[in-house]
């Protein structure tokens, strides 16, 4: 079958085939006119190859789990599950990493919606008090976008 055949039936983009053969996880055969052919094996292997790229896994993991998919041995295949379990780790590090990043950007994100609250209220109420604004933004700021009512009272951090 041609690239468009195998992309229609995996669902995988003709781009991405042909990187996967860059990546020497996909073979086909050329005809006389260089086009791409392959064989009907080829269509369970894409969909495996998605699967594991979509596990976040790399190129090179993948490339290096496949000697074990195509003819399973104790070695290999303790090879590719000791590689599996490492990627699962750095992942699981990563989904950590990234968790962090998160609470980080919703803690700025409180604190601005914050200091914008209180330069609305200021405004309208007609307070140009700014020590008394500057207070209780920093304490918005300092808990994460929460306002407790002494603060609101005092203008204060307090």
């Amino acid at each position: 079958m041609r690239i468009g055949e195998l992309a229609a039936h995996t669902g995988a983009s003709i781009r991405s085939l042909r990187h996967y053969e860059e990546q020497e996880l996909l073979r086909s055969t050329r005809t006389k006119g260089g086009q791409r052919h392959y064989t009907e094996d080829e269509i369970s292997r894409v969909l495996l190859l998605r699967r594991l790229y979509a596990a976040g896994l790399t190129s090179q993991t993948i490339r290096a789990l496949l000697p074990c998919l195509q003819s399973p041995a104790v070695t290999n295949s303790d090879a590719a599950h000791a590689r599996l379990i490492h990627e699962r780790d750095r992942l699981a590090a990563h989904i950590a990493d990234l968790a962090h990043t998160l609470d980080a950007l919703d803690g700025l994100i409180a604190a601005n919606r914050a200091d914008r609250a209180l330069q609305v209220v200021s405004e309208a109420s007609g307070d140009h008090n700014g020590e008394e604004v500057a207070g209780v933004a920093g304490h918005v700021r300092e808990n994460g976008g929460a306002v407790s009512s002494s603060a609101r009272r005092a203008g204060t951090g307090g």
